[in-house]
């Protein structure tokens, strides 16, 4: 009966951001039509993130579907209600960004870590790249909103959000949902690390470049050799006492190197609490673009977005952008395809059999290739099939025959000699292109 439900349920949400402009092709695009498969603009095939689409509802929506029946429903609940909710815009002051420094001013931020010390908001934000803070109306609140839609595609956790699934599908599908919810999902912790009880997080090896962090400010002495992400014997949760007395010294899971004491970091419960991070360095591990809204996928010891932790358990058909639930799909050009979706990315027809041809990242079929993409000789203005052979000199083009790549001073073939270009007319000599100029 569930899976029945959710087969009734399947819809593409075609009425989100109907119209809206794109703001990459300005008034090219006619106003985001969603493709009734593809999660691009029909009319522009750029996606959704790309047109002026106000996503705040939509955004809150869709986090409190992911946390639905998890550990964390309930902090969810109570961030919504708190003294600093964080599905509610904040109003904070953070320091100028600009090159000559300037007082702090009041801005409001689009959202803010899940705590309530609004003072560890402030300073988890001045530790971020300026342009990843989500302040209303700059680059860093387009970043999240971007990074938003990447990291948690909504078909990756919703069945109804998908196109054409089986009832097989559906059932596989909720199955790796529960499983995501179960061992992986999770909503990084803000505290400071000395206020942490407990052990030590080390790591080995040299220190890399961490971002947000200044390593020519870093203090303390280097921690005795111990494996990454383990407890030591002695000290607190992420950092180890100074032999000579002092404060302790903090390692980032990320970067390896020291954390100040008095500054935030992040923690990652399914990770435990003898790993922690800069808010700058808390990034998947495999785009290594800072986790929207800190919602992590804890695996085998590393940090996913939740896009690439898909990736991580299922393949993703290159032509919808859904993870594969079926034994049954293809690949071709380094890519997974459903069976039903290797098609033309300009006319939606299959192309099982068919001949095709890679424009830019999309196959398209021969027919459309010719419509839409093929140069034309120069020679004969007849357009270049994908299949034969052509000489190209910058934005010019013609057809690898003698009949075409020829002097246009003496008629001489010049395939495999030198020549001379002169506005789209070829020269074999200097002779040749005084002569017949």
């Amino acid at each position: 009966m569930e899976i029945r439900n959710e087969m009734k349920k399947m819809t593409l949400g075609h009425e989100m951001g109907a119209g809206a402009s794109c703001l990459k092709c300005k008034e090219k695009c006619e106003g985001f039509e969603l493709h009734f498969w593809r999660k691009i603009c029909r009319n522009c095939k750029c996606s959704l993130e790309d047109h002026d689409v106000q996503m705040d509802s939509a955004e809150n929506k869709k986090v409190g579907k992911l946390f639905e029946d998890t550990k964390y429903t309930g902090l969810i609940a109570k961030l919504k209600t708190g003294p600093f909710p964080a599905d509610k815009t904040h109003k904070v002051s953070l320091p100028s960004t600009e090159p000559v420094k300037g007082p702090a001013k009041m801005v409001t931020l689009e959202w803010a870590p899940p705590v309530t010390n609004k003072q560890l908001v402030v300073s988890y934000m001045e530790l971020l790249p300026p342009e990843k803070r989500p302040v209303a109306g700059t680059a860093g609140a387009e970043y999240r909103k971007r990074q938003m839609a990447r990291q948690l595609p909504e078909h990756d956790q919703e069945p109804s959000c998908c196109h054409d699934l089986s009832p097989g599908e559906v059932k596989v599908m909720q199955q790796y949902v529960q499983k995501c919810k179960n061992e992986a999902l999770g909503v990084g912790d803000l505290k400071l690390p000395e206020e942490m009880a407990g052990g030590v997080a080390q790591s080995e090896g040299k220190e890399k470049s961490c971002p947000g962090t200044d390593s020519k400010d870093a203090t303390g002495p280097v921690p005795e050799q111990g494996s990454k992400g383990t407890i030591s014997k002695t000290g607190s949760a992420g950092g180890q006492k100074n032999p000579g007395g002092g404060s302790r010294t903090y390692l980032c899971y990320q970067c390896n190197q020291h954390m100040k004491e008095g500054e935030p970091a992040v923690y990652a419960d399914r990770a435990g609490y003898d790993r922690l991070w800069h808010p700058a360095c808390f990034v998947c591990c495999t785009c290594t673009e800072l986790l929207v809204d800190m919602i992590y996928f804890w695996k085998k010891d590393k940090l996913y977005c939740g896009r690439h932790y898909g990736e991580s358990e299922k393949p993703r058909c290159g032509g919808c952008d859904e993870l594969i639930f079926s034994n049954e799909y293809t690949q071709a050009e380094g890519q997974n395809w459903h069976l039903k979706h290797f098609c033309c990315f300009d006319c939606d027809c299959v192309l099982a059999g068919l001949t095709y041809v890679m424009e830019d990242i999309h196959p398209v079929c021969e027919t459309c290739y010719m419509q839409n993409h093929a140069v034309k000789c120069v020679a004969c203005q007849v357009a270049i099939t994908p299949e034969a052979q052509r000489v190209s000199y910058g934005e010019s083009h013609w057809h690898a025959e003698p009949k075409c790549f020829q002097c246009s001073g003496c008629s001489k073939c010049l395939i495999g000699q030198r020549f001379m270009a002169v506005k789209n007319k070829l020269f074999c000599s200097v002779e040749c292109k005084k002569t017949h100029q």
